[in-house]
Order: structure tokens, then C-alpha cells, then sequence
């Protein structure tokens, strides 16, 4: 049984995770925001939510059908800053790109405390 929230025919759809590369393990309960924007380039915000104890953000809401791009927005300082390293480098790490009506896209963040990469999952 699938987690992710329905979405229309024909509408795109984003879902992330976030893994902890320097502890090995997903890091739960990270706040995310989810943006999008139409070719005017007006950002708009469609919904929020916390990474669940897999690192996974679940019911993020499908993109409207005019969006050329999303923009995902990990608010990672305060989980990063109960690790022993301290206050975090990068206290919050925002990723934009390209979106396709009808596709899914899934785009993991792998966090360390000081350097961070994403890319674009199936």
C-alpha cells in the first residue's frame, strides 16, 4: 500500500527523503516546505511538512498544472544542531528544479554537517 496522496491524471507530483550520511541513517523529523511557479516565475506555497522516522516527507500535495518549477525548502538546523558538531553550517538548504506535468518527481537530500547533495530518485 502506497503512502504518497493521491494525485490527478496528468498532474505532476514531488516526494523527498532525507538521509543523514555522516550517522547513517534517515533523519526524522526535519520540516520541509514544498513551493511552486509558473512560468512567471511567482512563487507560490502548496503545503509543508516533517520528515517521518524513514527520512521521508508523506503527503505533500501535487504541484498545480501550471508549474514549470518547484522548489523544496529543508529547515535542517535544528536537527543538525543536536549533533555533537554543534550549530549547523547550512541551516537550511533549498532546492529548485525543473518539473513535467504528469511525472513524478522524488528528489533526495543527503545531509551531512557540512555539505549536503541532491538528485532526482525514481
Amino acid at each position: 500500500m502506497s503512502t504518497e496522496p493521491a494525485v490527478a491524471a496528468g498532474a505532476a507530483s514531488v516526494s523527498t527523503h532525507l538521509l543523514d550520511t555522516a550517522a547513517g541513517r534517515p533523519a526524522a523529523g526535519v520540516a520541509v516546505e514544498l513551493s511552486a511557479a509558473a512560468d512567471d516565475g511567482e512563487w507560490t506555497v502548496l503545503g509543508a511538512a516533517r520528515t517521518d522516522a524513514d527520512g521521508r516527507c508523506t503527503g505533500l500535495p501535487a504541484l498545480p498544472g501550471r508549474a514549470a518549477r518547484a522548489r523544496l525548502c529543508f529547515d535542517v538546523e535544528p536537527y543538525l544542531s543536536r549533533r555533537p558538531q554543534g550549530a549547523a553550517f547550512f541551516p537550511e538548504v533549498t532546492v529548485t528544479f525543473a518539473v513535467a506535468a504528469g511525472e513524478h518527481h522524488h528528489v533526495p537530500l543527503l545531509l551531512s554537517p557540512f555539505g549536503y547533495s541532491v538528485y532526482r530518485g525514481s
